[in-house]
């Protein structure tokens, strides 16, 4: 298989369906969502540089803001199950690199497989929690 890539459009459509999925999970007391696709990734940072814009759209798919927090780990991918319930397979974007290109063998194993086995670094938290929040913060003059 040749390497694809995806267009940033496809990744913020992902990012807003992950954020769904996140706050049904942080709802139900489940495990925060792991990110494990760099390109949605990406764009969840480009996203976090217009806070306002990252609030709006925060609260357009998941009802609340959610915050980035750093979440380093590997291993079983636990929210996969529950985006297929709701959108069908994971589409390419999500075993793309910040530049685009899929991993064409960890995209034929989750299909091989229905399961998803990454690294992440990274975790969708409530708007109002502790974590390192990207978003920059607000200052007073």
């Amino acid at each position: 298989m040749g390497a694809t890539t995806v267009t940033p459009s496809v990744e913020l459509d992902e990012l807003g369906k992950f954020f769904t999925i996140a706050a049904h999970r942080i709802e139900a007391g489940q495990a925060r969502p792991e990110m494990f696709s760099a390109a949605v990734d990406a764009a969840w940072h480009r996203l976090v540089s217009d806070p306002a814009a990252h609030d709006a759209f925060a609260l357009r798919h998941a009802g609340r803001k959610l915050t980035h927090v750093k979440d380093a780990g590997t291993g079983f991918v636990s929210w996969v199950s529950a985006y297929e319930e709701a959108y069908g397979p994971l589409p390419e974007v999500w075993f793309a690199d910040a530049h685009g290109t899929v991993d064409a063998e960890a995209l034929a194993r989750y299909r091989e497989t229905g399961e998803v086995w990454a690294e992440w670094n990274c975790s969708p938290e409530p708007g109002d929690g502790d974590g390192d929040d990207l978003t920059p913060p607000v200052t007073t003059l």
